[in-house]
């Protein structure tokens, strides 16, 4: 089962003191781009998320954020009291009038450096641990998201897949007459030319010019890895990588199919398979 490297998950967790918020984004990308932040406090985790995140998610631009609003009435930044009453001293030095009152002292002093001071908040492991639980939850909504989003994915490709199919058997079908249609064509040119040719020789020359225009090497290659195709859909891991290399040799096969084809009903035919193959390549890129 495939899926979409394009995905959101979020996670909202209510603890005492604060409300924190996990939110993960993901878009398409060759390899895995991981964006982490996270509050200072819970840097030490920082490499186990990003182990995890890379583990679960495997590929794709990855953001990955953690939103704390505190909630409770206390507060880790303190007044420093001893810094600020020194400050208004000195500034009531400075100033050496009456005039300034102690409240303006104060709203200068309280601007000045270290007049606050905050108290490092040190990891809690047990928050920690319901923190690690609400990641687990919005990872499993990301990877849902990623998976809905894939389901309609793959319904377009099964349905271009068998539009090419369909147009290949045109192609089978055509594939008589498009000889006929080039042997007719070399006699009139000879006929035209009015020179006597050796009919044993003409022959050879004629069997040696269709053989470079034959195709079922081609057809049967390309019906194999529309197959492979949707084998590989099929299987139970996602693997955008290899369903790409599989359109190229699809591709492949499709325009040496139609540089060889030498008949206009066969090359619009050739066409559009081409548009249908773009079509897939546009939304494999986004395929995990």
């Amino acid at each position: 089962m495939i899926q979409s490297m394009t995905g959101y998950g979020k996670a909202v967790l209510q603890l005492p003191s604060k409300k924190v918020t996990i939110e993960i984004k993901s878009l398409n990308s060759k390899n895995l781009d991981l964006n982490v932040r996270i509050p200072s406090y819970y840097k030490e985790k920082e490499l186990a998320v990003r182990k995890k995140l890379a583990k679960t998610l495997v590929r794709g631009k990855v953001d990955f954020s953690i939103f704390v609003e505190m909630t409770a009435d206390e507060t880790s930044t303190t007044i420093n009291h001893g810094v600020v009453k020194k400050y208004m001293q000195q500034l009531r030095n400075v100033v050496q009038t009456g005039n300034s009152s102690d409240v303006e002292l104060l709203k200068m002093a309280v601007k000045m450096p270290d007049a606050l001071k905050t108290e490092r908040e040190e990891l809690d492991e047990s928050e920690w641990a319901e923190i690690k639980k609400a990641i687990d939850i919005a990872t499993k909504e990301i990877i849902q998201y990623r998976t809905d989003e894939a389901a309609s994915l793959e319904i377009d490709f099964r349905q271009r897949v068998a539009n090419i199919k369909t147009y290949l058997k045109e192609v089978k079908a055509l594939d008589g007459d498009r000889i006929e249609n080039v042997k007719t064509r070399l006699q009139k040119a000879i006929d035209d030319l009015k020179v006597e040719t050796d009919e044993n020789r003409f022959e050879q020359e004629l069997i040696y010019y269709l053989e470079k225009l034959d195709i079922n090497e081609e057809k049967v290659r390309l019906a194999n890895h529309l197959d492979y195709f949707l084998e590989t859909l099929d299987s139970p891991d996602s693997n955008g990588k290899k369903l790409g290399f599989i359109i190229q040799e699809m591709g492949r096969e499709i325009n040496t199919t139609g540089s060889k084809a030498n008949y206009a009903p066969m090359q619009k035919a050739v066409i559009q398979m081409k548009n249908e193959l773009e079509q897939i390549k546009e939304q494999i890129l986004n395929v995990l």
